[in-house]
């Protein structure tokens, strides 16, 4: 199983300057979360990268990104 983005196939990484969807502001990608069961879509935790440094958990659709190669469904 592994996270990829939805416009590029590429794998998202930890580190990665990411968007969330509608929003021109950058966050860093600090971890992602593997689904714990099949109804799951996992978590990616995030941090903004202006002087603020808000973290915030969201679910991966919102950066763009989804999971390929899931054996639990």
């Amino acid at each position: 199983m592994q996270l990829v983005y939805d416009s590029t196939q590429k794998p998202v990484q930890i580190g990665d300057v990411v968007h969330v969807l509608d929003s021109d502001t950058p966050y860093i990608l600090l971890n992602i979360i593997e689904p714990h069961k099949p109804a799951s879509t996992g978590r990616v935790h995030i941090q903004s990268m202006d002087e603020r440094k808000y973290f915030c958990e969201y679910f991966p659709s919102v950066i763009g990104a989804s999971w390929i190669g899931r054996t639990d469904r």
